[in-house]
């Protein structure tokens, strides 16, 4: 059984997945209106993977006899003045999740909640995924300045990105 503030605290979570979700939803939006397919379909990929995260967040709390009380979602950026602050503002959210997760493991920790510490594990290791993937295609973007012929090629690499839900 979870306690009443781990409960709370993993609503909370699945709040912040679900407007994960709508943040890189809202990316993929503006990439598709700039007519870059491949970056709109990395951001669409991402988008599906927080849902993803949010539904795991949300069965978890059922399986441990919580309740889910899902939140409103504020909405998110649409503009952007282009793509590498796009990538930027996509990494600061990242570490934010992770900063999120950390405190999530740790109050696991105070409440002597071993079942939901090896449950964030999982997500501990994700995020470090999440980080790197973000920091690699940031990477590129700033080699080749956001713009050229190499946005054309980044944007056909990244339009390769499908998201697979992990085998549970």
């Amino acid at each position: 059984m979870l306690s009443e503030k781990m409960n709370q605290a993993l609503n909370d979570q699945v709040k912040w997945e679900m407007f994960s979700s709508y943040l890189y939803l809202s990316m993929s939006a503006y990439f598709a209106d700039k007519g870059m397919g491949g970056f709109a379909q990395w951001m669409r990929a991402q988008a599906q993977e927080e849902l993803f995260h949010a539904t795991k967040f949300y069965d978890y709390i059922n399986e441990r006899g919580g309740r889910v009380i899902l939140q409103p979602i504020e909405a998110p950026e649409n503009d952007w003045a282009n793509t590498i602050e796009v990538f930027e503002e996509t990494l600061k959210h990242e570490q934010l999740v992770t900063s999120r997760i950390n405190d999530l493991v740790n109050l696991a920790i105070d409440e002597r909640d071993h079942a939901t510490n090896i449950f964030l594990q999982w997500f501990v290791s994700e995020q470090v995924e999440e980080e790197d993937s973000v920091n690699d295609v940031l990477g590129q973007l700033k080699m080749i300045g956001g713009e050229g012929q190499g946005m054309l090629m980044l944007d056909r690499e990244l339009g390769q990105r499908v998201f697979t839900p992990p085998v549970k």
